[in-house]
């Protein structure tokens, strides 16, 4: 299992890699795959010894070999955090086929809380394809589970649509549209990902408004990011919160 979790987190450091790819391309309309990486700033093509994940970054010292301009510290973030998750998945969910939907949701809840936290968007580029893996994968390996995750999908998607139907300013459609993919994923684990995403978002605001007082409450913060977190813990987690509370409420 060590072995395997290693081998899963070094290729989640890889993956992390291309999502900042997709996190800066994504939301600007260009292709995720032409051309190869480059600097953002001075536009030079970068060279594989500068695209090794987390290690380039440190060893240029987070500025770009060419043109000197300082690189986001979101680069190496991004990769280093889907290696451990890729890597935290594999020791808690054991390593099997299933990795073949696990994986893939949570790149793309990194992706789009990287992308909602810079951009302020969960494009349609992103979520789309989420969805139509989510719905193939669950036809291929998960059969037996299509209504829970088709009821999941729905109710995820209408309880986030009627919270922003009451307070668009607070939640955007990208956020609507997130959850519904997610819930495709989660199925009844959409449940406690939902009430982690709401809870963190909660005591964030609440600590936004202790800082910038009157100001803080209009401060815009992006949710996409809470709901990445939900889905995470969900994923990892959530079957065990799900038995946790039937067993103190419910029995």
């Amino acid at each position: 299992m060590a072995v395997a979790a290693t081998a899963i987190g070094v290729l989640g450091t890889l993956v992390g890699s291309f999502l900042n790819v997709v996190v800066h391309r994504l939301p600007r309309g260009e292709s995720v795959v032409h051309p190869r990486s480059r600097c953002p700033a001075c536009g030079t093509q970068l060279a594989e010894r500068d695209n090794v994940p987390v290690i380039s970054w440190l060893v240029l010292r987070g500025r770009c070999r060419f043109c000197g301009v300082a690189i986001s510290l979101r680069y190496p973030l991004v990769e280093l955090a889907t290696g451990l998750a890729f890597a935290a998945v594999v020791v808690i969910a054991g390593f099997h086929i299933d990795l073949l939907w696990q994986l893939p949701l949570v790149a793309a809840l990194l992706a789009a809380a990287a992308i909602d936290l810079e951009h302020r968007i969960i494009p349609n580029r992103l979520v789309i394809p989420m969805a139509l893996w989510g719905g193939a994968t669950a036809l291929a390996l998960r059969s037996g589970e299509l209504a829970e995750l088709a009821i999941a999908g729905g109710g995820a998607f209408l309880f986030l649509l009627a919270a922003a139907l009451v307070s668009p300013a607070g939640m955007g459609m990208g956020d609507v549209k997130l959850a519904g993919a997610m819930g495709l994923y989660l199925g009844a684990s959409i449940l406690p990902a939902m009430f982690i995403a709401f809870l963190a978002g909660s005591l964030v605001g609440i600590g936004v408004i202790a800082v910038k007082g009157g100001a803080g409450r209009k401060t815009g913060v992006p949710f996409g990011p809470f709901l990445a977190v939900g889905g995470i813990v969900g994923l990892l987690a959530g079957a065990d919160l799900i038995d946790a509370y039937r067993a103190t409420f419910l029995s």
